[in-house]
C-alpha cells in the first residue's frame, strides 16, 4: 500500500520528474535539461503551479526599439541601469498597461521620460514583476535602477557568480532576475551594455555583440562597452566577468570579411582549447558552404567555465560552456570526447541563425530551433566523420531514450500544448524526435529544396 500511495504521489507531480533527463538522450538535450537546471517558476508560491497554454498566446502590446544596460558591479551588489525605448503597438488597445517580469530584484529608481514614478499611482509591484499603470501612446522612455546580488543568486538563473567570476543564463526565463523586461522570446530589441567592475578581480569583460569601447575608472576600476546591432530576445542576453585566460584566431568568411574568435577559460585549460578552435571554424566553414549561411558580427566569443550550469548556451557573439563541452587534448580524451566538443560547438554556433537572428514566437514552439539545430548538428557531424555511423547513433537514441518516453507517461509532442515550467521541456523529444520532423522535410524536399528554405 504504501509503495501504491508512493506511486500515486509521484505521478501527480509531472512537472517535477520531467526535470531529470533521460540518460540517453542526446548531449544538447542531456545538457540543457540536467539536474543543475535552473527554475524559470515565477509565481507566488503559495499559488501553486500555474499552467501556460500555447492557446492563450496574444502579441505583446508594445514595442522595445532598443535597451541600454549599464551594470555597475561592487562587492556586496551589482546596480542594473535600464534604459528601453517603447511604443505602443497598433494592435494594441488604448487602456492596456505595460507589464514587465522582475523577479528578485531591488528597485532603486524609476523614471518615464526622466520623470520619476511614484508606487501606486504610476505603477505597481508584485511577484510577477512591475506594471506600468498608464503607459504613453506615444513613444516613451522607460528608465529604472534595481540592485541583484549575484553571490547570493542560488538559481544560477540570470546573473550569478562562481568562483569568482561572474556570468548569466538566462534561457528559458533567466533575464527578468537582471531587470525589469518583457521577458518572451517574441520581444526583440537591440542592446548596448556598459560593464564597470573592480580590475583586479574582474580583468576580462565581455557581452554580446562587438566591443565599442573600453578604459579606465577610478579607484582601481575598468570599463567597457558592446553594442549588438541585430535584435535578439532577452533570453540570449549574456553578461561574462572573471579572471579568465584565452587563445585567439581569426575566420574570413565567405564575402571576405574577417572575424576575429576568442576562446576564454580558467588559465589551467589553455592548453585544451586549440580543438574546440578548430571545431568553430570547421562548423562556420561547413555552415557557408552547407546552407550559404554566414557570420555577422566582428567578433566571436566562447567563453568555458568549470562550474557554468548548464552544458552549453547560445547567446549571440558569446556563447558560453561548461568545460566538459569544450576541453580535449590528445592525452587525456578519447576520440568520443573529441566529436562531442565538435558536435557541441557545432551546435552553439548553428543556432546564430537557427534561433538567434530567426527565432520562436513563443516557448510552446522551442523545437523550431531546437530540433531544427540539432538536425544541422547531426549533418556536420556525419560530413566530418561517418554519415553511417553517425545516423545509427541517432537511431539508437531515438530508439533507446526518445521511444521510452513517447511510450510513457512524460510522453509529449515536439510542440506542447500546455506547460507550468518550462525547462521541464528541454527533452529528448523536443531535441531529437523534433530533428527527426527536420530530417522528414529535407527528405521531402530534396537537398536543393531545402537548402533554399534555409
Amino acid at each position: 500500500r504504501s509503495a501504491r500511495l508512493l506511486a500515486a504521489a509521484l505521478a501527480s507531480l509531472p512537472s517535477l520528474a520531467l526535470r531529470l533527463p533521460s540518460p540517453a538522450a542526446s548531449p544538447s538535450a542531456l545538457l540543457r535539461s540536467g539536474i543543475a537546471a535552473m527554475s524559470a517558476t515565477t509565481t507566488k508560491p503559495s499559488q501553486g503551479p500555474v499552467e501556460k497554454l500555447r492557446s492563450e498566446y496574444a502579441p505583446f502590446p508594445f514595442s522595445v526599439a532598443s535597451l541600454r544596460l549599464e551594470f555597475d558591479v561592487r562587492e556586496k551588489e551589482t546596480l542594473v541601469t535600464s534604459r528601453m525605448d517603447l511604443r505602443r503597438e497598433s494592435h494594441a488597445s488604448a487602456d492596456a498597461t505595460l507589464q514587465l517580469n522582475g523577479e528578485d530584484l531591488t528597485l532603486k529608481s524609476i523614471s518615464l521620460d526622466d520623470t520619476p514614478l511614484s508606487a501606486g499611482t504610476d505603477y505597481e509591484l508584485n511577484e510577477e514583476g512591475l506594471t506600468l499603470l498608464r503607459p504613453p501612446d506615444g513613444p516613451f522612455t522607460l528608465t529604472s535602477t534595481v540592485s541583484i546580488n549575484p553571490a547570493d543568486n542560488t538559481q544560477l538563473s540570470g546573473l550569478y557568480q562562481s568562483s569568482g567570476n561572474l556570468c548569466t543564463q538566462c534561457e528559458a526565463e533567466g533575464f527578468r532576475r537582471i531587470t525589469f523586461f518583457p521577458d518572451r522570446p517574441d520581444v526583440m530589441t537591440s542592446y548596448s551594455v556598459r560593464i564597470e567592475a573592480d580590475k583586479a578581480k574582474f580583468p576580462v569583460l565581455l557581452s554580446n555583440g562587438n566591443e565599442v569601447g573600453k578604459g579606465e575608472a577610478e579607484g582601481g576600476r575598468h570599463w567597457a562597452e558592446f553594442e549588438d546591432p541585430f535584435r535578439k530576445p532577452s533570453y540570449l542576453f549574456a553578461l561574462v566577468a572573471g579572471d579568465l585566460g584565452g587563445i585567439e584566431s581569426s575566420f574570413t568568411t565567405m564575402s571576405g570579411r574577417k572575424v576575429r574568435l576568442a576562446i576564454w577559460s580558467e588559465k589551467e585549460n589553455l592548453d585544451q582549447l586549440d580543438w574546440a578552435m578548430q571545431s568553430l571554424k570547421d562548423s562556420m566553414a561547413w555552415d557557408e558552404r552547407t546552407y550559404g549561411r554566414e557570420y555577422d558580427l566582428d567578433v566571436y566569443h566562447i567563453v568555458a567555465v568549470n562550474d557554468f550550469n548548464m552544458g552549453a548556451m547560445e547567446n549571440k557573439g558569446l556563447n558560453v560552456f561548461n568545460t566538459a563541452c569544450v576541453l580535449a587534448k590528445p592525452s587525456t580524451a578519447t576520440d568520443g570526447d573529441y566529436e562531442r566538443v565538435q558536435g557541441v560547438v557545432a551546435h552553439e554556433y548553428f543556432h546564430n541563425w537557427s534561433g538567434n537572428r530567426v527565432t520562436c514566437r513563443d516557448w510552446f514552439q522551442l523545437t523550431l530551433k531546437e530540433g531544427l539545430t540539432v538536425f544541422r548538428d547531426q549533418h556536420f557531424s556525419s560530413d566530418m566523420t561517418s554519415e553511417a555511423v553517425k545516423r545509427i547513433e541517432d537511431v539508437r537514441i531515438m530508439r533507446s531514450a526518445q521511444f521510452l518516453q513517447d511510450s510513457g507517461p512524460m510522453a509529449h509532442p515536439i510542440r506542447p500544448e500546455s506547460y507550468i515550467a518550462m525547462d521541464n521541456f528541454y527533452t529528448v523529444t523536443v531535441y531529437n524526435k523534433g530533428a527527426e520532423v527536420i530530417r522528414m522535410y529535407r527528405t521531402l524536399l530534396g537537398a536543393d529544396g531545402f537548402r533554399k528554405g534555409m
